[in-house]
């Protein structure tokens, strides 16, 4: 007998893999023998002091009612409009925002606002481990599709063999998590050829939900593509979390496509707010909403992060590891030696090194390293990828 909803508890299910290796993958091991954490997106270094400042900023209160209650409130919007505006190139109005508690905030919205109980949602393995739960708590469906395994691209075909008239949402993350490829306007445009056509034999819109925490953070020159750019039916997520390097800092937004009907528009706009009250006042604080037109151009030094990721992929390989070259996010996605990533990941720990094995992706034989680390935290933690390299196991 338990008291506890079935929902929950089926959430729960599909968590209880990650949430066991996020309490355990240190345990025991105490922090002066951490030689380097290269697990999540956390930092590692004291944060930006043009974060600092802008929150020292905007926590002194202007006004009787500056810590009030805040919904999306107009001045955030009007910031992250006109930001969103200028990056993509597209007019979005305030309206066509709403704010939210990091992109996670704005990812469960977007499943509020579009799915009911049995409605489909299709996203790409490997893949951000935490869709399905939020999915599954809202008694929707997931249905996963892999990604094209030697490139990481989108597989468009297979897609579109995973549609059914109860498909709903297609989620696009680019550039992505965890292999750092970023999407070319070309597959995008694919993508979106197939999903107008399947709309219209559904007889009922298929929505892109594009998921763009890292969307600044590219490398290379590289160009970026929303899916927003060619097709309507697009809502974004984003969160300042990523290009801040302060994941603890719940803010983001849910932007509405502005090529969309302006009636839909305008009706995801209304409901997006009741549903935030719905759920339980899930909008950011007052003072990050504040903040929000100066954190629009505050952001982490890209150069050191492509510089950390040369580093890393060009020793890696060197050593016989194969390994995937990101053009964007802070993330390194490679193929374990002999296949197996928990005894890798078990085997780099012995020396103090974590990363996140690929079953937290639903990919046994692949592993991820995160580039937030400081660059004394990669360099020391060359030595133990080496010891345990292709190269030196055939040696």
């Amino acid at each position: 007998m338990t008291v506890i909803a079935e929902h929950t508890r089926a959430a729960a299910r599909d968590l209880e893999h990650v949430v066991q290796y996020f309490q355990t993958y240190r345990a025991g091991v105490p922090d002066n023998e951490v030689v380097a954490d290269l697990t999540f997106g956390n930092p590692h270094e004291q944060p930006l002091p043009e974060l600092v400042a802008t929150l020292h900023k905007h926590t002194d209160p202007q006004a009787t009612d500056w810590f009030a209650y805040k919904l999306s409130e107009a001045h955030a919007r009007e910031a992250v409009a006109k930001g969103l505006s200028d990056e993509l190139g597209l007019a979005f109005a305030p309206e066509d925002i709403a704010m939210t508690r990091g992109a996670f905030g704005a990812i469960a919205l977007a499943f509020s606002l579009l799915l009911e109980p049995g409605d489909e949602c299709v996203f790409s393995v490997p893949g951000w481990f935490l869709y399905e739960t939020v999915l599954t708590d809202r008694n929707a469906v997931t249905v996963k599709v892999p990604l094209k395994p030697d490139t990481h691209d989108l597989d468009v075909d297979a897609i579109e063999a995973a549609l059914t008239p109860r498909t709903r949402i297609v989620i696009v993350n680019s550039p992505h998590n965890p292999t750092g490829v970023v999407y070319s306007q070309e597959r995008l445009e694919e993508l979106a050829q197939m999903l107008r056509r399947k709309s219209e034999e559904f007889g009922r819109p298929i929505f892109i939900l594009s998921d763009e925490p890292y969307r600044r953070i590219r490398f290379d020159g590289t160009p970026f593509t929303s899916p927003a750019n060619v097709y309507p039916w697009t809502l974004i997520d984003y969160s300042y979390g990523k290009v801040l390097l302060a994941p603890g800092l719940r803010l983001g937004y849910l932007a509405f496509c502005p090529d969309m009907p302006d009636d839909t528009r305008a009706e995801l706009a209304a409901a997006a707010m009741r549903s935030q009250l719905a759920t339980g006042h899930a909008f950011p604080d007052a003072v990050l909403q504040y903040a929000a037109e100066d954190l629009e151009s505050i952001s982490i030094d890209i150069a050191a992060y492509e510089r950390k990721r040369d580093r890393m992929y060009n020793a890696l390989t060197q050593w016989g590891y194969e390994m995937t070259a990101p053009a964007g996010t802070f993330y390194l996605w490679g193929k374990a030696p002999d296949g197996d990533a928990t005894a890798f990941t078990a085997a780099l720990a012995e020396k103090g090194v974590f990363i996140a094995p690929g079953t937290l992706f639903e990919c046994p034989g692949d592993f991820r390293i995160s580039l937030t680390a400081s660059e004394d935290m990669i360099e020391a933690s060359l030595p133990a990828f080496q010891a345990i390299s292709p190269s030196a196991t055939k040696a």
